[in-house]
């Protein structure tokens, strides 16, 4: 069965990350979003992947190539995004049997996909406290029989996990007309399904749809967990590796560094002197960590640099970063109260209480910058030494 997987959006949600590189590959561990679900694919068996893409495609294209992980890859361009069905119509000319729809910029459960694909067909659901800002799917006697869009009145706690198993004949039924928001919507497809076929309900144990910064955050957090420690670069005899930490071949730590797993450190990246890392800490392919720096449960993607004695807390750092000497990083409001964050021009509740900045991709601080919580600099922004930032900028 071909997966056909999502990854032509740009993510407006998660700018200034989005600026010049497509969510779907935005870092999550060791390697993009998409590829986590690609990998997924993969492994339930897959055998072809139909890459649909848009947004700096080339971005996916140089990663994925003709093929992956022994399996073939093809791609098909979404010139608009005018919805899920209308991404999947662009990939109509590949599919010619039973086919898988996944998003790209979704995390799922691995043994739930499985499932998913041999139940087909089948579509996959997770159990949440209020799915009324959901689909939601209505069950009887284990076969999915109606899909309901946000109800004031849920007649389940089944919300859609956007993955599907569809039959060959609904390649004929993409071409929907627009919904009320004005998008093709991939649910009525599955509603054309619904009417001649049993679909299966698949229930996620887990699952992510990562929209926003600190849902990039959580996705990190998920998949650095399942890290095996492993220790390929140098590591110094004087340096402490505490839990699961990965030292990929090319990187370094330095004396007097204290690394708390997981943290995975990439390539050509650097750590230490003295630094202290923790939880759940992703350093990208060549970024630097320098002398008596901290960093907690943050991502500091390629090229990144935090210079000595600065502090990162809860934070997204964008491609070559630079933090001055001395810069601190807020990440916790004195009245204990969730963080807000700035999401297309609204302040928004992360529902976190501890969240720091997000750097879009070239920032630089000045020595000494003080950034409070819930922070956003856009790409290339600037701070003075000793500046104190507490507006988006």
């Amino acid at each position: 069965m071909k997966a056909v997987v999502l990854a032509a959006g740009e993510g407006t949600r998660i700018r200034p990350l989005s600026a010049s590189l497509p969510k779907p590959m935005l870092p999550v561990a060791d390697r993009p979003l998409v590829a986590h679900t690609v990998d997924t694919a993969v492994v339930a068996g897959a055998d072809e992947i139909v890459l649909v893409i848009g947004y700096e495609g080339d971005t996916v294209k140089d990663y994925f190539g003709s093929e992956y992980r022994g399996t073939p890859v093809s791609y098909a361009v979404q010139t608009d995004q005018t919805g899920t069905a209308d991404a999947v119509n662009a990939a109509r000319e590949h599919i010619d049997g039973p086919f898988a729809v996944l998003n790209g910029d979704n995390l799922y459960d691995p043994a739930a996909i499985d499932r998913l694909f041999e139940q087909r067909p089948a579509v996959c659901a997770v159990e949440v406290d209020d799915p009324r800002n959901y689909g939601v799917l209505s069950t009887d006697d284990g076969t999915v029989t109606d899909i309901t869009e946000k109800p004031t009145d849920p007649p389940t706690n089944l919300a859609n996990a956007g993955a599907y198993a569809f039959p060959e004949e609904a390649r004929e039924w993409l071409e929907v007309p627009p919904s009320e928001r004005g998008e093709h919507e991939i649910t009525d497809v599955l509603a054309n399904v619904l009417e001649q076929f049993a679909v299966a309900p698949v229930t996620l144990d887990r699952w992510l749809d990562v929209g926003r910064p600190w849902e990039l955050l959580e996705a990190n957090e998920w998949k650095l967990s399942e890290a095996d420690r492993r220790l390929e670069g140098r590591v110094s005899g004087d340096a402490h590796l505490e839990g699961d930490v990965v030292v990929e071949a090319g990187a370094t730590v330095k004396p007097g560094a204290v690394i708390e797993g997981p943290v995975v450190i990439r390539s050509g990246a650097t750590v230490g002197p003295n630094a202290y890392v923790r939880g759940a800490t992703l350093i990208g392919e060549g970024a630097s960590v320098g002398n008596g720096v901290e960093v907690k449960n943050s991502v500091l993607s390629r090229g990144a640099s935090v210079s000595h004695l600065s502090y990162v807390g809860d934070s997204i750092l964008g491609r070559d970063v630079n933090f001055g000497a001395g810069t601190t990083v807020g990440n916790l409001r004195h009245d204990g109260a969730n963080i807000e964050f700035t999401v297309k021009g609204e302040r928004v509740s992360t529902n976190r209480r501890k969240f720091g900045v997000v750097a879009g991709d070239e920032v630089k601080t000045g020595i000494n910058t003080s950034l409070t919580p819930g922070l956003k600099l856009d790409t290339g922004a600037t701070t003075a030494p000793g500046e104190v930032v507490e507006r988006d900028r």
